[in-house]
């Protein structure tokens, strides 16, 4: 194992640097993790930076006890700074059971600030720290034991850079009177719905192209198997039952052994095996399924004639209002919520909602009914949005 002083290795160590970090206004945080090989990522190191030093945090070292680590990552009084979070919560969540708090993402805050559409760490790094990041340990194995000095510097770069990347988002966004904005993102992104995996959805990941309810059925019952199978056993779906072999297995909904095993690319020994008879009695269950339980097709989204113009509309209204708040179309609307906006006024999408609304969404419903137009300036070289009188 490596001497360098920049790596923890055992719970005093950890429990010291935590003293340490308490109470500060705020903490760098990132991780290293595998996940080519398990169905959870495998925490390999953990980076946190704080006011006068950055220390790399090593979870597989023997006897380590990371406790110390979750109340830093609790303690309310220090903002926890990362970048492109959602990854790095989802591994917290699973030690912790809930999320550091309170949080700060620069991704999100950059796309607030104007930065583009989910811009990269090394951007920001540049831009806003006149930082070189050394690219040559990406892709790297985390878990491989000792670490180098190398490995060790290059991660601990994504947290020291990253409390001058902070330190200016967070003016621009007190200058702007954004910060409720980057508030609103966070508690949207500390949802726990996002972390939770239901086995009984994994079916609608799945691309199917028969959406018959009692097909359908089977499907389900097939992933929720393989999704219990894959978190029990840590290790990917796709190593438990390939997507295609799936659909094919529900496709002909085989009831005995020798039909299971003339599935293409399934051999006799899985067949014969607990994995032939756990997925028989999936199929069973799909096929058995009361009518009334059956799983609704996803919809088809069909647009009534007249509402891609609509759509046309509202996206140039989007880019216009993004350009002049200088924030990420993408983080205001989809596509898929214009195309909602342009059904239905109280459409369940964020962009009616909040911050958003106030930028984007109530003119686009203005727009939509009338009482804003778009034209181009007497120069020609903008777009306005002109409101427009009723004369009754």
């Amino acid at each position: 194992m490596t001497s360098d002083p920049l790596l923890i290795t055992t719970t005093d160590a950890l429990a010291a640097f935590c003293d340490r970090m308490a109470g500060a206004a705020f903490i760098t945080v990132d991780t290293e993790f595998m996940r080519e090989k398990t169905f959870w990522p495998q925490l390999c190191l953990v980076q946190v930076g704080g006011p006068n030093e950055a220390c790399a945090i090593d979870p597989l070292a023997d006897g380590i006890d990371l406790a110390p680590l979750f109340t830093l990552m609790r303690d309310q009084r220090t903002l926890k700074v990362f970048h492109a979070a959602r990854q790095d919560l989802e591994i917290f969540y699973n030690l912790m059971g809930d999320f550091p708090q309170p949080l700060f993402d620069t991704q999100v805050a950059a796309m607030v600030c104007g930065f583009g559409d989910s811009v990269g760490y090394e951007t920001l790094a540049t831009k806003l720290a006149k930082a070189h990041i050394d690219k040559s340990m990406r892709f790297t194995d985390w878990a491989r034991r000792p670490l180098t000095d190398k490995q060790i510097r290059y991660a601990l770069s994504d947290v020291t850079h990253l409390r001058v990347v902070y330190e200016k988002l967070s003016r621009r966004l007190e200058k702007s009177s954004r910060a409720h904005w980057l508030n609103e993102e966070m508690a949207l992104l500390t949802s726990v719905d996002n972390y939770r995996v239901d086995p009984d959805e994994a079916w609608r990941r799945l691309k199917t192209r028969t959406k018959t309810p009692r097909f359908l059925a089977t499907v389900k019952e097939l992933a929720a198997w393989r999704e219990i199978e894959a978190q029990t056993r840590d290790i990917p779906r796709q190593r438990i039952l390939r997507d295609e072999m799936l659909l094919e297995i529900a496709a002909h909904a085989p009831t005995t052994v020798d039909a299971l095993e003339r599935t293409r690319g399934f051999s006799k020994g899985q067949a014969e095996g607990k994995i032939g008879k756990a997925i028989l009695d999936a199929v069973e269950r799909g096929k058995s399924m009361p009518d009334a339980e059956l799983p609704d097709p996803p919809e088809r989204k069909e647009l009534p004639q007249g509402i891609g113009p609509i759509c046309d509309l509202l996206k140039v209204l989007l880019k216009m209002r993004c350009e002049e708040n200088d924030v990420a179309q993408k983080l205001v609307a989809s596509s898929d919520d214009l195309e909602q906006i342009a059904l239905d006024d109280e459409a369940d999408v964020l962009a009616l909602q909040g911050w958003r609304r106030e930028i984007f969404g109530k003119d686009a419903i203005d727009l939509k009914h009338g009482r804003l137009a778009l034209a181009l300036s007497k120069d020609g070289k903008h777009v306005e949005a002109v409101e427009l009188v009723d004369e009754e």
